[in-house]
């Protein structure tokens, strides 16, 4: 059988409905819903503070004394439901969450439709359904769309109806209209039978009751639509947010950022110029020989951490790690006005970090680590390569210089090699006070590369362990 149109809306899989529980797609969502969850609660209950205050001062104008002070009380009741409602509020079935929201539902019904122990004056019962007070109902409505699931927010539309066209059966059955009056109003409108009807106190006026009700739930079935897309746009950019920090993980900010925001961003070949950078821990073969695998695993993972916070810190983009070293790129995806000096910069908050490093790992009994940086600026070939799984390729002579500049630090013992075009970039590109710094050493033999090449090192001071 098909799905109603009005049920169609919120038909569900079963499987979409409750995936697999110990999956990270569901641990992950679960979090991001219980912090809405937890937001959305402590809103609804500033929202129904704020509610109840407004109506309770209303009612001082509306209602007489003594019987405002009877619904005054049933306002705080309402509030103080809705702290215990914060309280114990979680995502999933909670039993004594619907409980509470039920007994919001009860009490507002036997405020508006039982007699107020506190009148001085009898009216006909029917006269409780003549005062309007349906639509309080709406505040309680509301409020649910703002922390609540969307069949929460039927089951309100729900347990309204019931309660209130339930207590209308029983004031029906069981409550005696008073002597006297509908006889009056009759023989007030004898030729106006429905007037006579309508002014009556002791009729209940079914039909506007039924009207209350169809509009009552005709508004909760269109929040709870409401409130459905919601929480599946929700649960959509849980799942994207999540699929971005795993992204994260692996490539830098730039690329995230193009890569979730466009839908094929590096299938383009692009050449362009970029800076490009290594980093290489010098001896690490032999450090890693005489020491226990998870050791050498810890250590690895300080380094990588480090490097990548400079990296990020610095506009540039974390292309590979190479085992004990790494390759950065700047300029990529996009190219900017200051791709070499963001590389120099990065390259000397690298130095910092690692001396920081070092420091703390004598002082904890372990060898430091001497670290070489290479850098050249060039033309470069950039896109994705692979059939399926895709990798952001740069490719290109550029590359290769720079790598080799990196090992020509052990000839020179210097920390960092640049190239004689990385130099004039980056005094193109405003220029830098690190450029003081280095030594000029021309006519240096770049394996790969025909014709020799002026370098400028930073070169490591004499006795020098460290980084």
């Amino acid at each position: 059988m098909n799905n109603t149109p009005i049920l169609s809306l919120f038909a569900r899989r079963r499987d979409d409905e409750f995936p697999d529980k110990d999956s990270p797609e569901y641990q992950y969502t679960e979090a991001v819903l219980l912090k809405h969850k937890q937001e959305g609660l402590a809103l609804a209950v500033r929202v129904r503070w704020f509610a109840m205050i407004v109506v309770g001062i209303l009612l001082l104008f509306v209602v007489p004394k003594p019987d405002v002070w009877y619904y005054e009380g049933i306002l705080t009741l309402l509030a103080l439901n809705g702290w215990l409602m914060q309280r114990v509020g979680k995502v999933g079935l909670s039993r004594v969450e619907l409980g509470l929201i039920l007994f919001d539902l009860v009490l507002m019904t036997a405020g508006m439709v039982g007699p107020n122990p506190l009148s001085e004056f009898t009216w006909p019962h029917a006269m409780q359904y003549r005062f309007d007070n349906f639509k309080y109902f709406f505040i309680i409505l509301a409020g649910g769309t703002l922390a609540y699931s969307w069949r929460t927010v039927i089951a309100i539309g729900t347990w309204t109806t019931g309660l209130w066209l339930g207590a209308l059966g029983l004031s029906l059955w069981f409550v005696d209209p008073l002597p006297g009056l509908s006889e009056a109003m009759v023989a007030a409108f004898p030729d106006q039978p429905e007037m006579a009807h309508m002014l009556d106190p002791n009729s209940y006026q079914i039909t506007r009751r039924i009207q209350e009700i169809a509009v009552f739930v005709i508004v909760a079935l269109t929040m709870a639509v409401s409130v459905r897309r919601f929480n599946g746009l929700l649960r959509s950019n849980a799942a994207l947010e999540r699929e971005r920090t795993n992204l994260s993980r692996y490539f830098s900010p730039n690329v995230v950022e193009a890569l979730s925001t466009n839908d094929e961003p590096l299938k383009k070949t692009r050449n362009h110029d970029i800076a490009v950078l290594f980093v290489d821990i010098v001896g690490f073969t032999e450090f890693a020989s005489s020491r226990k695998p998870t050791e050498v695993i810890e250590t690895l993972r300080e380094f990588h951490g480090l490097m990548e916070t400079a990296v990020f810190g610095h506009g540039g983009t974390l292309d590979k790690y190479l085992g004990d070293g790494l390759m950065v790129t700047f300029g990529t995806p996009e190219p900017t006005d200051r791709d070499a000096v963001n590389a120099l910069e990065c390259i000397h908050a690298m130095m910092d970090a690692l001396d920081e490093w070092n420091e703390d790992r004598i002082a904890r009994g372990q060898p430091p680590l001497r670290v070489g940086f290479g850098a050249h600026f060039g033309p470069a070939v950039l896109a994705d390569i692979g059939a399926h799984r895709l990798e952001f390729a740069v490719v290109g002579n550029t590359v290769n210089i720079a790598s080799r500049l990196e090992a020509l630090t052990r000839g020179l013992n210097a920390r960092l090699v640049i190239s004689d075009t990385m130099r004039d970039k980056i005094l193109e590109q405003g220029g830098h006070d690190d450029l003081q710094a280095l030594r000029q050493f021309p006519d240096q033999a770049i394996r790969g590369v025909e014709d020799k090449l002026t370098v400028w090192a930073f070169e490591r001071p004499e006795g020098q362990l460290t980084a």
